[in-house]
């Protein structure tokens, strides 16, 4: 007998990875796209779901953690620190060990640390899931697009980034779609419960389904370690200044300023090592030119836009008194909309009108943004669905786009060297923009309801028939309660002030909408000029070409 030894698969040049760190992308049968397909969705959504769990409910689990809601704000800026910053390492980690293993480990250290807070809760226990979340949840994303490019042909790939990104974006609108009951089942054992699940499953699910092999190289530098240790611990100073100013009050909280008198001289020593270096982590020369700081700008208006969507319509039906339980129909209605944008986006990708995608985003944006302006304290989800849908359209047509834009301006630059900053970038853009676009909404509503509350006070006088017919009413809805005719009227007037407020916040809240609206409209036009003066600009060179 003879015996057969299994010849290797030769991978060939059409089907060999970008950047080093990258799976092979050979062709797979119709079976195993398949199960790509549904492993990136898994991914995709679950890169972000966890943490959507915690913003939904970060004010009402608190307490079960012994903590003051202010104390509780700290974690979500943890993890946007953390994923926003996690890309320094991960990007050489993956070329130097490969993207499975590296996700693997990080689903390991976010499954124990979610472990350790079920046994231990506490804030230590929680800002360490939150951390491990973060970093885990970075390296999902790149998974779940490395999941997808094995599913499309060479020619399709940039599909590959609009559907890893979109992906991303549905996880949060999912989590709020979970029964509240659920989460707070045994003093909210049932959130650390769920989070346990999803990061031994996702581990289970990464460690099944394996991409193509991929190239290694050795990878890091001990500089590379300098700056990162430099970058990270000063993210997450500016993460917590950010998230904390508008729940502390900026002007109030003096600490605040002491964090950013420390970030900010790492982040300039960490610039300046990377300055000086032959092969730099971050690539400042061409972060800082007008193409890069445009693609920068652009997307970090728009998602600070979109922070209207997971602060403002929130934010402003939680005024009226609804929980999140009531909000389940709003939140399917937004995912399926941020699906079909999804998809939009995909059908008509392309080169040429990847800006006019951004612009067409920019205003379905403002169009949302416009019709919530409109509110009073009468509405409710079922009044809001198109406005919203509209901002889950808008959402997932802008993010896919928009990196598949800067991908390109990767490529023409020659790619690996510069993938670390252009994630890093864009990472940031996404995640800090989002928390800075709360925060300063945030603080917008604030400083304007104390307006429109000081306005409408001035109305209020006791000679006005109409007030004295409101205090009447709340003494008589009182009179039930109360016997002493002192204490009817001091909560008669009590009420009539709570109505004032709530009035006041209402209209705090379309004066956010408003400017959100206008925001979005000023990057549409900016959009449309870029777009017009490039057509003049084609126009000429053909005339000067054409033969006379």
């Amino acid at each position: 007998m003879t015996s057969q030894v299994e010849t290797p698969y030769q991978f060939g040049p059409q089907e060999r990875p970008l950047f080093p760190g990258s799976p092979f992308s050979p062709m797979h049968t119709t079976r195993r796209r398949v199960v790509y397909a549904c492993t990136a969705v898994c991914t995709g959504i679950g890169a972000t779901f966890p943490n959507g769990l915690t913003n939904a409910n970060v004010g009402t689990f608190s307490g079960s953690l012994g903590l003051y809601v202010a104390e509780a704000s700290v974690l979500p800026a943890i993890y946007v620190a953390m994923n926003a910053s996690a890309n320094l390492t991960l990007v050489k980690a993956r070329a130097q060990f490969g993207i499975p293993q590296v996700t693997l480990v990080l689903l390991g250290a976010y499954a124990i640390a979610a472990a350790l807070q079920i046994v231990w809760p506490g804030l230590v226990t929680a800002a360490l899931v939150r951390a491990a979340n973060g970093m885990s949840g970075a390296g999902l994303v790149t998974l779940t697009i490395y999941y997808l490019l094995q599913i499309f042909p060479p020619a399709a790939r940039p599909l590959a980034l609009v559907g890893g990104i979109g992906l991303t974006q549905i996880g949060p609108a999912l989590a709020r779609v979970v029964p509240v009951d659920m989460l707070a089942a045994d003093r909210w054992r049932g959130l650390r419960f769920i989070e346990l699940g999803l990061a031994l499953g996702l581990f289970a699910l990464v460690a099944l389904v394996r991409l193509p092999p991929s190239e290694r190289s050795k990878a890091f530098e001990p500089l590379d370690l300098v700056t990162i240790a430099l970058v990270v611990p000063a993210m997450l100073l500016v993460c917590q200044v950010i998230g904390l100013g508008r729940v502390l009050w900026w002007t109030d909280t003096p600490w605040l300023g002491w964090l950013l008198l420390i970030a900010i001289p790492m982040f300039t020593v960490a610039l300046l090592i990377e300055r000086g270096r032959a092969r730099p982590l971050i690539q400042l020369s061409w972060l800082g030119t007008f193409g890069m700081l445009r693609f920068v700008g652009i997307a970090l208006l728009v998602r600070l836009a979109l922070a209207e969507q997971t602060y403002g319509s929130v934010g402003l039906l939680t005024a009226g008194g609804l929980t999140n339980d009531q909000l389940h129909r709003l939140f399917v209605v937004v995912a399926l909309a941020m699906a079909l944008g999804m998809v939009t986006a995909g059908l008509t990708l392309s080169e040429r009108r990847l800006p006019m995608q951004i612009m067409v985003a920019s205003l379905i944006i403002a169009a949302g943004a416009m019709l919530d302006s409109r509110s009073t304290n009468l509405s409710r989800p079922d009044q809001l669905l198109l406005s919203q849908a509209l901002l889950g359209f808008g959402t997932t047509l802008f993010v896919g786009p928009s990196l598949v834009f800067g991908f390109l301006q990767l490529l023409r630059q020659g790619g690996g060297p510069f993938l670390a900053t252009f994630i890093v970038a864009f990472s940031t853009t996404q995640n800090v923009g989002g928390l800075l676009g709360s925060a300063l909404l945030g603080t917008y509503q604030t400083i304007e309801s104390r307006v429109h509350a000081g306005a409408l006070s001035e109305h209020l006088l006791a000679s006005d028939p109409d007030v004295v017919t409101r205090l009447a009413a709340g003494q008589q809805a009182l009179a039930g309660a109360l016997v002493d005719p002192a204490a009817q009227a001091a909560q008669g007037a009590a009420l009539l002030s709570q109505a004032l407020q709530r009035e006041a916040t209402v209209l705090a809240y379309d004066e956010i909408f408003r400017g959100v609206a206008i925001a979005a409209i000023i990057i549409a036009l900016y959009l449309f000029v870029v777009l017009l003066r490039r057509a003049i600009l084609e126009r000429r060179a053909a005339r000067s070409t054409t033969p006379r």
